[in-house]
């Protein structure tokens, strides 16, 4: 069928709403009718020839008292699916009384086989039926889709001389008439859309980036394609479509499964919907319904290629109380060993699992094929930065940049999709870099790579042209440099964020009021009272806290909770005071090392290596990047210990995180105008100030 014939039947179903349906629904609720009867009225075109077979079959199979009666039906529909009810929607084109024909329409919807019936749930179409009978549409509705004129059939309609009157409507046209509607609907309800559909030029784009690369590497076999937020399904179709043609193209046979998992219920049926309209019934058993984080309905199967759009910016809360809360969460997906944590998190913050999406694909890898797996997926820009080192965002890029699996990363222009007008990106993943890019990844700017659309689709107002794609997809196969293509180390990425530390340095201070204050504090302690009393007639201050409480403790020998109370009531922070020791260690047991808060001192007389308390107050943080030359003590030395001597690194604090900036390493200054520019216009000025002062001067002496 050509795609003009195509378009003339979607343009007919389309006016079908509005000829029908205006002023009974709202136009964005257009779609809860005109969907599920395309796909009801498709489906009974295809069971027409074998309908008698299909009853007399069941007639058979009830006698013979067999339960499981889904093969022997399928197989006498010749279709994956079937309709045992005693009508199709021509018989019901003849009902007059609206509650019969509501009666008999019911009964028909009920005899279709599960995987149908499933696609109606989803759909919620048997709620529309009281309203369409109440408001006496639904004759008309179901006429309508039975017009003469239009052929959902896959066989051909004669004339009365055997010629071909309408030509048959093959699975593939049927499949893109389903989803030129699906894409009309989604233009009029762009804000909702969006979420679920993803514009064509984009998944053209990432299933290039997933099989050009590879193309010539591929043998004859099958191969299994996941999307893990599937929507109605464009992208796995796509992908298919794709993937067929190469194959073809260097010689090779090959056959595809398609597997997805969707949450949204008419989504989910959409998807399915068109899967069996194409004449994927197989295909259509492999897409699953539910959350992916928190219910994987493929939890051991593994793909060879896999791309998505998940929700980004979208709670993904629920799941996460579903999957037990964060501190009991322990699912190996998002929970694993890495590195020396056993226990190495990847759960984002409950605001936004789009890495997570991410992560759930990286487990679905192939490992032991020679093309491993191939990913694409769309994220917004939190996915590059959000999230400090040891952060769950952080981590998942740590996991994924150290593993060496993030190929490139290509920056999209703004406003390509319909419901957002941010700036997004597409993430290209492997588990078999070939050895030139073993250790690398590469940034593409292609975000002012486009043409505008004649007409604004929802926010979306540009697209990728062909030349545009098939220069992004160069610059990945043909791994180099240019003014928008940067190759980085995957270590460029990485940073060690150090905690850095002071001293704490208390004054203890023995004035009346403070000393008065303490005595009262204590209580019973008289004793301690009167050690620190006398303490105070010798000195009202110490500017040493450790030789303060080691005089004390010559005369009394306080408990914790009294030590407490005298650095409570008696000290203050002062900057000039000495640092108060935590600990104490021979010399021979352990070396002085200031970077890591070692220091050597001289107590009663011996050397010793003391540890000092931090003061909170004081703690700062660094991020040293994992490139920089002479690593953590470098940089200390260098951008740290100038600025105050008496500083450490907390070491036990450390972690590793990993950030991706676009702006870093493309963005371009505007450039300052020259001396010259800026002399003429400032002349301009002074001209036209000096024509403006002579009209006033002269208006005021014609009003004299």
């Amino acid at each position: 069928m050509s795609s003009m014939a195509q378009t003339t039947i979607a343009n007919f179903i389309w006016g079908i709403a509005d000829d029908v349906l205006r002023d009974i629904y709202v136009r964005g609720k257009y779609r809860d009718v005109i969907l599920p009867m395309t796909v009801i009225r498709r489906l009974d075109a295809l069971l027409e020839p074998t309908k008698e077979a299909v009853l007399k079959m069941k007639e058979q199979l009830d006698i013979a008292g067999i339960a499981n009666q889904s093969a022997p039906l399928c197989q006498t529909s010749g279709q994956a699916f079937f309709n045992t009810s005693l009508f199709t929607l021509r018989d019901l084109k003849a009902r007059t009384k609206s509650q019969q024909l509501k009666a008999d329409f019911e009964a028909y919807l009920d005899g279709f086989s599960s995987n149908v019936q499933e696609i109606l749930d989803k759909f919620k179409f048997r709620n529309q039926i009281p309203h369409m009978v109440e408001n006496d549409i639904l004759g008309n509705i179901i006429e309508k889709f039975l017009d003469a004129t239009i052929n959902l059939s896959s066989k051909s309609v004669l004339d009365i001389h055997g010629n071909e009157k309408l030509p048959a409507l093959d699975n593939h046209a049927m499949g893109t008439v389903f989803e030129e509607l699906i894409r009309r609907f989604n233009e009029e309800n762009n804000e909702e859309a969006g979420e679920h559909f993803t514009p064509r030029d984009v998944v053209k784009l990432m299933a290039d980036l997933i099989f050009l690369p590879i193309a010539d590497q591929m043998q004859s076999g099958t191969y299994l394609v996941y999307d893990g937020a599937c929507g109605t399904g464009g992208m796995l179709t796509v992908a298919e479509e794709r993937l067929q043609e190469l194959a073809k193209k260097h010689g090779k046979e090959v056959s595809t499964h398609l597997y997805g998992q969707e949450c949204q219920p008419e989504t989910y049926a959409i998807c399915k919907a068109d899967l069996l309209l194409k004449g994927e019934g197989e295909e259509a058993m492999n897409i699953k319904f539910g959350s992916t984080l928190s219910a994987d309905a493929l939890p051991s199967q593994e793909f060879d290629f896999m791309l998505s759009n998940p929700p980004y910016g979208k709670s993904w809360k629920t799941d996460l109380e579903r999957m037990g809360g964060k501190d009991k969460l322990k699912d190996a997906r998002f929970i694993i060993k890495h590195g020396d944590d056993p226990e190495f998190s990847m759960l984002t913050r409950s605001s936004d699992g789009q890495l997570m999406f991410l992560v759930n694909k990286l487990m679905k890898m192939k490992n032991h094929t020679p093309l491993g797996s191939r990913i694409a997926q769309v994220h917004n820009g939190s996915s590059l930065f959000t999230g400090d080192a040891g952060q769950g965002e952080s981590n998942i890029r740590r996991w994924i940049i150290e593993n060496d699996w993030l190929e490139a990363i290509i920056s999209l222009p703004e406003n390509m999709f319909y419901n957002t007008g941010i700036a997004t990106y597409i993430w290209v993943l492997t588990n078999r870099k070939p050895t030139y890019k073993k250790g690398k990844v590469q940034l593409i700017d292609a975000s002012n790579w486009s043409i505008p659309l004649r007409k604004n689709l929802g926010k979306k107002n540009c697209e990728f042209s062909d030349e545009h794609m098939k220069l992004i997809c160069d610059l990945l196969i043909n791994f180099r440099e240019t003014e928008q293509s940067k190759i980085f180390p995957n270590e460029a990425f990485g940073y060690s964020k150090i905690t850095v530390e002071r001293p704490l340095r208390l004054k203890v201070d023995l004035t009346p009021e403070k000393l008065s204050k303490f005595c009262r504090a204590c209580g019973e302690s008289n004793e301690l009272a009167g050690v620190v009393s006398k303490l105070a007639k010798k000195q009202h201050s110490y500017s040493s806290y450790n030789t303060f409480i080691g005089l004390v403790e010559e005369q009394y020998s306080p408990n914790k909770k009294q030590k407490d109370l005298i650095r409570n009531e008696l000290t203050i922070v002062d900057e000039n005071a000495e640092p108060v020791i935590k600990k104490v260690h021979k010399v021979n047991k352990m070396a002085a090392n200031p970077l890591e808060g070692l220091f050597e001192e001289i107590i009663d007389g011996k050397k010793c290596v003391v540890e000092y308390e931090s003061n909170s107050n004081l703690r700062d943080t660094e991020q040293v990047p994992l490139i920089e030359n002479g690593g953590v003590e470098a940089f200390f030395k260098r951008e740290v210990l100038p600025f105050a001597s008496d500083v450490w690194i907390d070491t036990t604090k450390t972690q590793i995180g990993y950030e991706i900036s676009f702006i870093k390493h493309f963005y371009k200054p505007s450039s300052l105008r020259t001396l010259e520019e800026i002399l003429v216009d400032i002349q301009k000025l002074e001209n036209e100030s000096k024509d403006l002062l002579k009209e006033i001067i002269s208006e005021a002496e014609l009003c004299r």
